[in-house]
């Protein structure tokens, strides 16, 4: 297959799958459940690091996640104590992620919010953050940023990862995505505007990475960053300002063939 025949198939899939009905069975409709941008990115934050396991069962975790916060989970953060929601949340489980690790993510919230406006300003690398190619840098600062409280559980480190130490960095891949892509189909959110298009990463996971050998897009493909990167470089020869886009499709491929 062709770089013409791929983009025409890729291009159709993307047609087909990139659609709002694409969001009633996805962990993106978390965020789109709020309208007050710090309700959006901490609600696809969280369901962005819970998604592992099935799409119904990551949706229903970031659910019930969501009503611990009681559905306003920037007021919840800013307004209340350690403590209390440390009790409320009790023996919060999905998978590996344990309530340790959501804890952390509230001390690191909570202290971000009280001093921006927006969590996008934690990925910024620099004031000129469109001059770096990529955002190998931003995903490096944000990692930097999250665990420079006291006490980072260590636990946490296998969920928020970062470029330096070779992880495909998947799941903050796929929240900059839905947080920095916006086209006129819906699913993504689009609002982050420091961090472009041409910027992004693909996300890799399990099903990007069976269709990307099915395929046989690119040589050797493993989890890591220098094959999210080497997908991303490829993809960018169908479409160079927007190659993130095709994540859309690639998934559903493989999701529903």
């Amino acid at each position: 297959m062709n770089l013409t025949q791929l983009k025409t198939q890729l291009d159709a899939a993307l047609l087909q799958y990139n659609q709002p009905n694409f969001i009633l069975k996805d962990p993106i409709q978390i965020p789109h459940q709020f309208d007050k941008l710090q309700d959006i990115e901490i609600a696809a934050f969280f369901a962005s690091i819970l998604a592992w396991g099935r799409r119904e069962m990551i949706i229903k975790s970031a659910t019930k996640l969501m009503d611990i916060f009681n559905n306003a989970p920037h007021e919840y953060i800013l307004n209340n104590l350690y403590a209390d929601f440390e009790q409320k949340l009790g023996h919060f489980a999905h998978r590996t992620i344990q309530s340790a690790d959501i804890l952390y993510c509230f001390r690191f919230l909570q202290q971000h919010y009280q001093q921006h406006e927006s969590l996008e300003t934690a990925f910024l690398y620099n004031n000129n953050p469109q001059a770096d190619k990529d955002i190998t840098r931003h995903l490096n600062h944000f990692y930097q940023q999250f665990f420079s409280l006291d006490n980072p559980t260590w636990r946490t480190k296998k969920h928020i990862t970062c470029p330096n130490n070779g992880s495909s960095c998947k799941r903050l891949c796929m929240f900059l995505r839905w947080m920095v892509r916006k086209d006129t189909a819906g699913v993504d959110l689009g609002l982050w505007q420091n961090i472009k298009p041409n910027q992004l990463v693909m996300p890799l996971d399990v099903h990007i990475l069976n269709i990307v050998k099915k395929l046989n897009l690119i040589p050797n493909p493993q989890p890591n960053w220098k094959t999210a990167l080497a997908l991303t470089q490829f993809l960018q020869q169908l479409d160079p300002n927007d190659a993130v886009k095709y994540d859309l499709a690639l998934f559903s491929l493989d999701i529903e063939q």
